[in-house]
């Protein structure tokens, strides 16, 4: 099949556009710039030119293809709200081409979405948080589902390697900046992970089940607390770890507070047996420990 990935040449889409091609597939890989280009030719991809705010170019990647992953997302958190906003308008625009011709459509979503009941792990199956903006992409995903488009979600965890690992980079530039690694009172919240290359092949393997309505979570570890992350962070970066009050979480870390104050564990468990899925890759501990902290 051909399949048009946008952010291809991103940290997921490389790992997973060499993934489709060595199964057979042909990709159609979106990139704003010439090194994506480049990147992607080297790949074994084609190229597209466009960006998810240039509508046109995601309508016509998907005419062109027979079906979409869908990776793109502007992490610039600083503008959370418009992002997510720009996310809708482009499952909209992708939606509307392939209205009525079955062809498979992955949208990506992330597990801090789905609501904690009594600190247990989120499933595929729990509720979303209105709290969270990017909720609004699972609401535009349901509203195509309805309306007979194939489509299914992709909820990441902190999708990490040796070199990015989610929102821990910014965790990571606020221990560089304050001098202390630092996790918010007993440092007990949880955030889930999985490694790159195993979620590369899960974004393959719910492509090509093509299950409409189907929610998969990318979980290997169900969470990692912030406590283990800030002693990883203070090894790495050769800081003291503290732990800070709640009211001073905002001065430490800035916009990135709320998340790092929140216990979101999630499983995998349903998408494991739906796929047969079985993650492989290291800890997310076991990577930051890996990290070249000499880097900034």
């Amino acid at each position: 099949m051909r399949i048009f990935v946008t952010g291809a040449p991103g940290f997921i889409g490389s790992a997973l556009v060499p993934n489709l091609i060595r199964a057979g597939h042909q990709v159609l890989g979106l990139t704003r710039s010439e090194a994506g280009a480049e990147a992607l030719r080297k790949a074994g991809a084609d190229v597209k030119y466009g960006n998810i705010e240039d509508l046109d170019s995601l309508r016509d990647g998907a005419a062109r293809t027979d079906g979409v992953i869908h990776l793109a997302f502007n992490h610039d958190f600083s503008q959370f709200q418009k992002n997510c906003d720009d996310d809708r308008k482009a499952i909209e625009a992708i939606g509307e081409v392939l209205l009525g011709s079955n062809r498979p459509f992955i949208v990506t979503s992330g597990t801090a979405i789905a609501a904690n009941v009594d600190g247990k792990p989120s499933t595929e199956e729990s509720p979303t948080a209105s709290w969270n903006p990017r909720a609004v992409s699972e609401a535009t995903v349901k509203e195509l589902t309805a309306r007979g488009v194939n489509t299914s979600v992709v909820r990441l965890a902190q999708i990490h390697d040796t070199r990015k690992q989610g929102l821990v980079p910014y965790v990571t530039a606020a221990a560089r900046e304050k001098r202390v690694s630092a996790y918010i009172g007993n440092g007990g919240n949880r955030w889930p992970a999985a490694h790159v290359s195993d979620v590369a092949r899960l974004y393959h393997l719910a492509f090509e089940k093509a299950e409409p309505g189907a929610i998969y979570h990318a979980v290997d570890e169900e969470g990692v607390t912030m406590k283990a992350v800030a002693e990883a962070l203070g090894r790495g970066l050769k800081v003291p770890v503290i732990s800070i009050k709640p009211e001073d979480a905002d001065a430490h870390f800035g916009w990135l507070a709320r998340f790092a104050a929140h216990d979101m564990p999630a499983s995998s468990v349903i998408t494991q047996q739906k796929l047969n899925w079985k993650p492989t890759g290291p800890g997310l501990i076991a990577d930051l420990d890996r990290m070249d902290y000499t880097q900034a």
